[in-house]
């Protein structure tokens, strides 16, 4: 009898422990995954013609000079969720910006550049300089899940024109600097549509000239930002002494620029061609009269 009342003892437990529910793991929340993240490094590359200096150096080069700054901006739903700058270009990292993203679709734009005295404006979404020089830029789109590899190389796109001037006539003696003044110039980029911004009308460039460039020719180069569609303004190019007097000047009209090229003029700048434009004055002066 004993045994009996065992044995159903036991199968009344089975059957209990059949209809109990089976613990195991449970889906996650939207709001559980939006607050995980997984981490990325993303390798800087472009139109870079150094590519990378050793490896226990992070340098980005590009037409043998060192871009200096590089900015990392992470935006997801629209809004900035964090944002990086590395502004030490001697560090192991530069130009291999990390970042943690958390899970969901972003957005990471990109900015590495060598121009002076940059201002990152995020309200505006701008960057802008006092002195543009090379710049690259890239909006990068990135879905991020639990499989997704964590190392990206990036390839950015330069983001500015050249204006390239060559001088064919000695400089003057006096000469102390070169000034470039064009009717309109952008000193800024809108991180993320890529467009210039900052546009400034009849602001002078100065290029200083030192004594023992007197006597030869030169050239100077000047960067500024410009969309993929080409657009026109006027140039005016003048030497100027150490107190200010123009000893030689030049103008071109309608020079043309678009992004990633250089626009290359050459003339003279201190000599007759270049600063002097003849003419003759038609008009006669009182006569003089008389009687006899």
């Amino acid at each position: 009898m004993k045994k009996i009342i065992f044995a159903a003892f036991v199968m009344a437990a089975c059957f209990a422990s059949c209809e109990a529910p089976i613990v195991g793991p449970t889906e996650e929340t939207t709001e559980q995954q939006s607050t995980k993240t997984k981490r990325f490094t993303f390798t800087l590359k472009g139109d870079f013609s150094d590519q990378w200096r050793p490896i226990t150096r992070g340098y980005l080069s590009a037409d043998s000079k060192d871009l200096t700054d590089v900015w990392v901006l992470d935006y997801k739903d629209g809004e900035l969720v964090q944002q990086l700058h590395q502004d030490d270009n001697t560090a192991e990292d530069f130009g291999k910006p990390q970042m943690n993203l958390t899970y969901g679709s972003h957005h990471i734009y990109i900015v590495a550049s060598r121009g002076q005295n940059p201002t990152l404006n995020t309200t505006a979404k701008t960057i802008t300089f006092t002195k543009v020089l090379d710049t690259f830029w890239k909006d990068y789109a990135v879905d991020v899940v639990a499989t997704s590899n964590g190392n990206r190389a990036v390839t950015l796109d330069r983001a500015v024109t050249k204006l390239k001037l060559s001088f064919t006539d000695a400089i003057a003696e006096g000469t102390a600097s070169i000034t470039v003044t064009p009717s309109t110039w952008y000193y800024g980029l809108n991180y993320q549509t890529g467009t210039p911004c900052e546009s400034k009308t009849e602001q002078s460039m100065s290029f200083p000239i030192s004594a023992s460039e007197v006597g030869g020719t030169t050239f100077i180069n000047m960067f500024g930002f410009s969309g993929t569609t080409e657009w026109l303004t006027d140039i005016a190019i003048a030497s100027l002494t150490s107190a200010n007097v123009t000893i030689g000047s030049a103008n071109i009209t309608d020079a043309p620029f678009v992004r990633n090229r250089a626009t290359e003029y050459e003339g003279p700048l201190f000599g007759s061609e270049g600063e002097v434009t003849m003419s003759l004055n038609t008009t006669w002066a009182d006569a003089a009269t008389g009687t006899w």
